[in-house]
């Protein structure tokens, strides 16, 4: 199968060529028709596998053949993405594959100033590019209108369909014109998204190049157990002792991003940091260092775990694991792209066991356990089922206890009735009174001697003990 076969039309087969793109992949070969066709997509395969192309190719295709030209304030494609990183991405791929038509482009997301993008959208643009957040500002602002959208894409449409985007999404899809095309795309695809995807879908083609959920079988994924406390010091360690000198590290927090990078900054490494914090321009511009080799090592969270493409990336680490299951996936597919094998380790302390048994659930694996020696965790991280159940440890059968018997006599004694013994024994009444002097007494001052009688003052003298000196009235008498 070539991408001729797939009813290209000829600037898009030379666009591809000069990209080196020699056979669709087969996301690609199953996507291009049905949309050109104008069907409603629904499309789930690896990270890796071209899908940006599967669905960008055949709406260029269609700019070009169908539709009047786009008025001043419109655009006739719009596309939805997560984040601002994917957004930039996505509109260099439409560039690249559109070159030499006639079609202007354009992407908006939130970070950066406003206005430039409304200027540009002044003059109408063919495909919209957006985050949901900066194209609803955009809407309100009356600098962009959606009566001539044709087609709808949701790029990461798991994200994008879940309840951080929900009233977004809601907003947006109420504005557009309910005659049109729209495609879904995304490397997961969860029940609960199918389902609401059901809802905006008309008789869509399913397209399922592999199994749903599952990571690229030429990634090696494996799990160091470490406590949370040496998770910094472990990481440092690995890289040295393996001698990466190129990783993508993934950090829960924006503060364990910065802490991470002062760590590796110290050691002499190349570094550089991406996260919600950081202004658009520098979050860009350090993707752009990592991509082109200025630096070593780029730590980011989550905004850095979909649709980058970064070539030839040899290695992720993990050094938290993510809330969301189904951002593994993402992650670690940044790489092992395009064919290309690559290595994928993550640093669990006990805590993230439930994460941990919920991405194995996910991708239908156990990951190899690996203990890193001089690093070894005092809380176990269990394994766990198929299904992602943690397999508890058997616990060892109790010994029973074996009941003593009486010396010399074989009769089994009760605890009550076993002999005392140490030095707080209890002597029997029969043997008389502590003799005086001889008594014992805890730190407590209680004495462990015969108690003494009730109804009898704490004064009274004990039997056999000498009677205490008379007290004078101004004080203590001579003893």
């Amino acid at each position: 199968m070539s991408f001729a076969s797939l009813g290209l039309i000829d600037p898009l087969l030379r666009n591809v060529q000069d990209l080196n793109y020699q056979t669709p992949t087969p996301v690609q070969a199953k996507a291009i028709p049905a949309v050109l066709s104008g069907k409603d997509v629904m499309a789930a395969a690896q990270t890796g596998t071209g899908k940006t192309a599967g669905f960008a190719l055949p709406l260029l295709q269609r700019l070009v053949q169908h539709g009047p030209a786009v008025s001043s304030n419109r655009a006739r494609v719009l596309v939805l993405v997560p984040t601002r990183e994917l957004a930039e991405q996505v509109l260099q791929s439409f560039i690249e594959y559109g070159k030499g038509l006639d079609l202007r482009f354009l992407a908006a997301y939130g970070g950066v100033s406003i206005n430039p993008q409304m200027m540009k959208l002044r003059k109408g643009v063919d495909v919209l590019v957006a985050t949901p957040g900066r194209l609803l500002d955009l809407h309100r602002q009356n600098a962009v209108q959606f009566d001539q959208v044709q087609t709808l894409v949701l790029d990461e449409a798991d994200r994008m369909l879940d309840l951080g985007f929900a009233r977004e999404l809601n907003a947006v899809f109420a504005a557009l014109p309910a005659e049109r095309q729209t495609l879904l795309f995304s490397a997961t695809f969860t029940d609960d998204i199918r389902a609401m995807a059901a809802g905006i879908l008309r008789g869509p083609v399913n397209i399922s190049v592999s199994p749903p959920n599952v990571t690229a079988s030429r990634i090696k994924q494996w799990v160091v157990p470490v406590d949370k406390k040496n998770k910094p010091d472990l990481f440092m360690h690995l890289v040295a002792e393996n001698k990466w000198q190129h990783a993508l590290v993934f950090v829960k927090t924006r503060n364990g991003v910065e802490y991470l990078a002062a760590m590796l900054d110290e050691a002499g490494y190349a570094v550089d940091t991406i996260h919600g914090d950081k202004p658009q321009p520098a979050r860009l511009r350090a993707l752009e260092r990592f991509k082109t080799r200025e630096v070593d090592m780029l730590v980011a969270t989550d905004v850095a775990a979909r649709g980058l493409d970064i070539d030839d990336l040899p290695l992720v680490i993990n050094v938290d694991l993510p809330i969301v299951a189904q951002d593994y996936v993402h992650r670690i597919g940044r790489t092992g792209r395009a064919g290309a094998s690559g290595v994928a380790v993550s640093l669990v302390c006990a805590d993230e066991a439930p994460q941990l048994a919920a991405i194995e659930a996910l991708i239908r694996q156990t990951l190899r356990r690996e203990e890193e020696p001089g690093f070894e965790a005092e809380h176990r991280v269990p394994q766990t089922s198929a299904t992602g159940e943690i397999i508890k440890k058997p616990k060892k059968p109790k010994k029973p206890k074996v009941p003593q018997a009486a010396p010399g006599a074989g009769q089994v004694l009760s605890k009550k009735s076993r002999p005392q013994s140490g030095e707080n024994k209890r002597k029997p009444a029969a043997q008389g009174a502590v003799a005086a002097g001889k008594g014992t007494s805890s730190s407590r001052g209680h004495s462990f001697g015969v108690p003494k009688p009730r109804g009898e003052s704490a004064s009274k003298p004990v039997a056999g003990s000498r009677k205490p000196a008379a007290r004078s009235a101004g004080g203590r008498g001579k003893r």
